[in-house]
């Protein structure tokens, strides 16, 4: 079990330096979680071609598969990292998700790699919670958007490494080894990150005497409908697991309950989780998508560009989307809301266009400003997860958003494009029937502008109640 462990204060003398390689070592952790998520939908094509799968499937594989077990335990094991070590919570779970990316490279059928992607999903609800928990420990409110954004940057760059290093020995060794060659170095990583990052203490970069109603909070009784449920049915526990289990679920319905009633946070919910399921829908399927419209055009060089584009836009977008809000919202908190959806505006045209022109190198051209507009919401959203929640439920605030963002953006996204695609193959044919559902999406990046913008008037009411009015 792991246990708490006595919060560390970082010194005043070296909070700058030394917080920001806490920062970049984070930072590299989160491009090992995509480098193992995403390296999937970067190489299926090989995969598809030796283990003879339906898209159907792939799209499970993509999807559902690594969703179910990631979105679930993310809850409880974030209830955990808001009460014990964070470090050691992030430091297990690299070493599991990057044991199960390597056995990955084992897997001989369907079903092997199904369950490995479990594992990895297993490994990876461990990561993001505490990660963005401690981040905020280190960083002030008015410095957070672009800390975070700064650790969104794993996204692109890890995305990136998987399209040059996993693309690269998919198509010229095979996709066994791009498994294995991206899933062990996390092992490494993992260490050092256990060996040489501080748990620093909860809420230092808070006002003194902050309210948070969830530090010390105990549930004895049932309130309400839902908590006299959760009741009953921890009775069929036997009598010294019953009592605890009641009062962990009953307190995590309440922090449900008080995040979920905050309007902004209710906003940067549904407004990242539409985007985020058009984004990983296409992410996923976009290599197939050139290997089925554009044939002629080299594997290998289509997951090379698509790793430049992936680590000169995206990165760009991400890191300037955080920077430009932090800078803005310093007079208009609406700008939280204004900025991103106005780089969903900018991102639709261009994307129709990258999915539809008949050239392979034009629509490289497209993608590139596609991978600049949507990763200015990062920063911001991850931002206001952390900022409206109390300090003692902050990783559990970043496992909700997730839960709901990740079950449906993550784990429906891919499977939906797949599952869309193989009923339209009959009729259209392979490729024309990827591009129809790729772009059907874009309804999504629609309703999350629309998001956006209902968020950005609640913004600033919802803030200074959060921070006291600071």
């Amino acid at each position: 079990m792991i246990t708490g462990e006595k919060a560390i204060a970082t010194p005043r003398s070296d909070v700058g330096a030394y917080r920001y390689y806490v920062l970049i070592l984070l930072t590299g952790v989160y491009t090992f979680n995509f480098i193992d998520r995403q390296i999937i939908g970067i190489i299926s094509p090989a995969i598809k071609d030796d283990l003879g799968l339906a898209d159907w499937q792939l799209g499970i594989l993509k999807g559902f598969a690594f969703a179910v077990l990631y979105t679930t335990l993310g809850i409880p094991i974030a209830r955990l990292a808001d009460r014990s070590n964070r470090v050691t919570i992030i430091s297990i779970s690299i070493a599991v998700w990057s044991g199960f990316t390597a056995i990955s490279g084992f897997a001989q059928n369907f079903v092997q790699l199904a369950l490995a992607r479990v594992g990895v999903g297993i490994g990876e609800a461990g990561g993001s919670p505490p990660s963005h928990s401690l981040i905020s420990d280190y960083f002030p409110k008015e410095k957070r958007a672009s800390a975070l954004a700064i650790y969104a940057l794993g996204i692109p760059v890890g995305i990136t490494l998987a399209y040059l290093g996993g693309g690269w020995l998919a198509y010229n060794v095979s996709w066994r080894a791009a498994f294995i060659a991206v899933g062990l170095p996390g092992v490494i990583l993992a260490v050092l990150l256990k060996l040489t990052v501080r748990e620093p203490e909860r809420g230092a970069s808070e006002a003194p005497g902050q309210e948070d109603a969830f530090k010390m909070l105990r549930v004895t009784t049932p309130a309400g409908a839902m908590e006299k449920v959760i009741r009953t049915m921890t009775r069929v526990l036997p009598a010294r697991w019953a009592d605890t289990t009641f009062q962990e679920l009953a307190v995590l319905w309440r922090a449900a309950k008080h995040l979920l009633s905050i309007p902004t946070y209710r906003g940067v919910v549904i407004a990242m989780t539409l985007a985020s399921f058009a984004s990983y829908a296409n992410g996923a399927w976009i290599v197939d998508s050139f290997a089925r419209s554009h044939p002629d055009f080299s594997r290998v060089e289509v997951t090379f560009w698509l790793g430049v584009i992936n680590g000169t836009a995206y990165v760009a977008g991400t890191f300037l989307g955080g920077l430009l809000v932090d800078r803005l919202a310093a007079t208009n908190k609406a700008m939280y809301g204004l900025v991103p959806a106005a780089a969903l505006v900018i991102n639709v045209p261009f994307f129709f266009a990258a999915v539809w022109v008949n050239d392979p190198v034009m629509s490289l051209i497209f993608w590139t400003p596609v991978h600049l507009s949507v990763g200015f919401y990062l920063g911001p959203c991850f931002a206001l997860a952390q900022t409206l929640a109390p300090v003692s439920i902050r990783a559990l605030s970043t496992a909700i958003f997730f839960f709901i963002l990740n079950l449906i953006g993550l784990g429906l996204g891919p499977t939906y494009v797949g599952i869309a695609s193989s009923m339209l193959t009959p009729s259209m044919g392979e490729a024309m029937a990827l591009r129809v559902s790729m772009t059907s999406v874009a309804i999504a990046v629609v309703g999350s502008v629309m998001a956006f913008l209902w968020m950005s008037r609640h913004v600033a009411r919802d803030w200074a109640k959060a921070t006291a009015g600071e």
